[in-house]
């Protein structure tokens, strides 16, 4: 199997050109029957990487799946490609088990899902050895570890596999995990020749702001007026929060539900499925809620509560614009949410108390920092990122910086000489040269930093070194003791190869002023283009609402947003023009693709009725008098142009694929003569050269036709022999 083969599959069922970063590399890895570990982020094209092999590949793909609603969104979306796929769990009757059982064992799917539990059960075991499996996908790899924030036990008898099928290359992916989890999920697979593959974690898609946790509720408000008709999210902790906000939303005439553990099984459902199909559009929510979800086209994200640790939070964050177009995230943050949170983890986390509580204080810190959001966590993630992203509130608004290398390099050189074993209090000390007994006994007055940094305050210190560890110059091992240790971009600033920028200590207790050009920006004019831009997205939008319902799927399995927004764009105007929008692939055309171009021509031919100049529509209403039986003199009449303008519409329709008889306005011996003409001349032809060769016996329009013709017909000149 060779990526030629990918690539044409990617492009036939998935409606894509190309390949994303990291995807053709994992892809190769698996035909090459090797093991992989894949961390990335929501979005980023995860399911492509063993979806694309699936179908390739001969056998089926076992999957293995945290959530039944997950896996239903899947085999569902894989459906409407054209793919064969099914699952296996509690949702099925008996009989329906039995056939997909029977589909897998025949070798009739492409993909089966199914959960950790029915994968580890004695009745499914046999099924599994018996029938061709190409390779194992574990999907949420990160409930495997224990380390991981969704830790879910089934998930670690998921290590037979790789004893009882050893030939079979096994891929686990997951959105996000730090160092420890990535370690924890081979260990735990036991799959000791698997190659990690990170792809980035910049989700540039998605705009990040924090704002205090004052006037949740009129802020929360002003959010949704400003983002109509777009579906959200808002996280909460505890279940009563998500039933009020609800509330107050309802109140103010905003369509919404709650969702939390404490409904009933029915009511969750019921809730998650009017929100996936676009019935329900903002859901108040726990944290239960959305990983089970793989709907493309939510828009914004509120986080009502600080969440408990960054993995959570880019987890949940990564709910929106997963099709890639624009999203936006917002975070409230308080001290009374802190001290909550705390209180969880001193009552239910006593095996993990110290990480736990170390990885609350980052997300904190990320919440009340003032340098850029994404650089913060990129390089949480191990991914180091010295650039401001442009795209998050401090980016938007920026405090006060200062060159803070020295600063840096006498950190840094403080961490290397205490031989990265100590945690960033005893750091402080040494650098400010304290005279405490645990420092003098250890010998630390003895290193050469020792007092390098007492001109700095204490607390200044303990600001610049929360700075350094956000920029990916400094990590915390939490497995071992909170001790500082250096990173590989450590070096780059150590040795003065790459300077660093600190926020001024005194902007420690300031906070950003709200700034009221903010909200005219947002109302700024748009152009006529971007009107007609967002109307014609609009219009699309609802087109693909009716269509699903027809359907019974979700909308976004119709097209997703970020499809209908290129749609709205390039305003394709045939079946080839069509093809090259992203996303639509030869199933998806054949179901939808006509009912959306036809949609584009009447929304641009009302549009021109309408006296809105609109690039395109002016060859569509050529086209729609040529439709009603018009000809070019009537035509040229009634819309007060030239006869040789509506012809070089005619032209121009005929090039992009539509139904034009070019032999009504030039016959065949008129299109031979041009082309023995053309056959003298050099390209590219110029429309006054070839008239003037045919002594004026044609006019432009119908040279122009002619030619259209020729180009389409790829004539070739054998001989003085010209077949047209």
């Amino acid at each position: 199997m060779n990526l030629t083969t990918a690539k044409d599959t990617l492009k036939k069922y998935f409606g894509y050109d190309s390949f994303r970063p990291l995807q053709a590399e994992v892809i190769q890895r698996i035909y090459d029957n090797k093991d992989v570990i894949l961390l990335m982020p929501t979005g980023g094209g995860k399911s492509i990487c063993f979806q694309i092999p699936a179908v390739t590949m001969e056998g089926t793909c076992v999957v293995v799946s945290p959530l039944i609603s997950l896996m239903k969104d899947q085999v569902e979306a894989l459906r409407a490609n054209g793919i064969k796929a099914a699952f296996i769990n509690s949702s099925l009757t008996y009989k329906e088990q039995q056939e997909v059982e029977n589909d897998l064992y025949h070798g009739r799917l492409d993909l089966v899902y199914t959960s950790p539990e029915k994968m580890a059960s004695r009745d499914f075991f046999p099924l599994l050895k018996s029938a061709k499996i190409s390779f194992f996908a574990i999907d949420e790899a990160h409930c495997i570890s224990s380390w991981g924030h969704d830790f879910r036990p089934e998930y670690r008898q998921l290590r037979f596999l790789k004893k009882t099928f050893p030939d079979k290359p096994i891929i686990a992916v997951t959105a996000t995990a730090d160092k420890l989890t990535r370690k924890d999920i081979a260990v735990q697979l036991e799959i000791s020749d698997q190659q990690m593959f990170i792809a980035s974690f910049d989700r540039p898609n998605l705009s990040l702001e924090v704002r205090p946790g004052r006037k949740r509720i009129e802020q929360i408000l002003e959010f949704i007026v400003e983002r109509p008709n777009q579906s959200g999210i808002i996280y909460c902790l505890a279940k009563k929060t998500t039933e009020n906000i609800c509330g107050k939303l309802l109140e103010n005439g905003i369509k919404a539900d709650f969702y939390h553990a404490g409904l009933d099984s029915n009511q969750r459902s019921k809730v998650q499925e009017d929100f996936i199909n676009d019935r329900t559009p903002i859901i108040c929510a726990t944290i239960a809620f959305g990983m089970g979800i793989d709907k493309s086209n939510v828009r914004w994200i509120i986080h009502y509560n600080l969440p408990k640790n960054i993995e959570s939070y880019y987890q949940e964050i990564g709910r929106a614009g997963r099709d890639g177009a624009d999203a936006a995230t917002l975070l409230f943050y308080s001290g009374g949410d802190l001290m909550m949170l705390r209180d969880f983890i001193q009552q239910n986390d006593s095996k993990y108390r110290e990480i736990h509580s170390a990885k609350l204080d980052r997300m904190y810190q990320y919440a009340t920092s003032l340098i850029c959001r994404r650089k913060i966590l990129l390089n949480y993630f191990n991914e180091t990122n010295f650039e401001n992203c442009g795209n998050c509130d401090i980016c938007n608004n920026p405090p006060k910086y200062l060159d803070g290398t020295v600063i840096a390099q006498k950190a840094l050189s403080a961490v290397a000489r205490l031989k990265e074993q100590v945690a960033s209090g005893v750091v402080v000390d040494v650098l400010r040269g304290s005279k405490s007994y645990g420092i003098l006994s250890k010998g630390y007055d003895k290193i050469k930093t020792y007092g390098a940094g007492k001109d700095i305050r204490q607390q200044d210190w303990f600001f610049y070194l929360e700075q350094l560890v956000n920029q990916g110059l400094f990590e915390i091992a939490y497995d071992d003791y909170n001790k500082v240790k250096l990173t590989e971009a450590s070096k780059a600033v150590l040795f003065g190869q790459q300077k660093i920028q600190l926020v001024q200590a005194e902007m420690v207790e300031k906070r950003k002023k709200e700034e009221a050009e903010k909200a005219d920006a947002k109302r700024r004019k748009t152009s006529v283009r971007q009107r007609v831009r967002d109307e014609l997205f609009e219009h699309l939008r609802k087109l693909r609402l009716t269509l699903s319902r027809e359907k019974g799927i979700p909308p976004y399995i119709v097209f997703s947003d970020a499809t209908l927004e290129e749609m709205a764009a390039e305003r394709p105007s045939t079946e080839a023009d069509m093809f090259k929008i992203s996303g639509v692939g030869e199933v998806k055309m054949q179901e939808y693709g006509h009912d959306f171009l036809r949609a584009i021509q009447s929304f641009l031919l009302e549009k021109k009725d309408q006296g809105v100049s609109v690039k395109g529509a002016t060859y569509l209403e050529t086209f729609r008098y040529y439709q009603q039986g018009y000809g070019v003199e009537e035509i040229a009449s009634t819309r007060e142009l030239s006869p040789n303008t509506i012809m070089s519409h005619f032209a121009y329709l005929y090039e992009k694929g539509e139904n034009i008889d070019i032999k009504k306005f030039v016959n065949k011996e008129e299109i031979r003569k041009i082309a023995e003409v053309i056959g003298h001349l050099d390209e590219p032809f110029k429309l006054k050269e070839i008239f003037d060769a045919l002594n004026e016996e044609l006019n432009y329009g119908q040279i122009r036709l002619a030619l259209s013709y020729l180009e389409n017909r790829k004539y070739v000149r054998k001989d003085n022999v010209i077949d047209t």
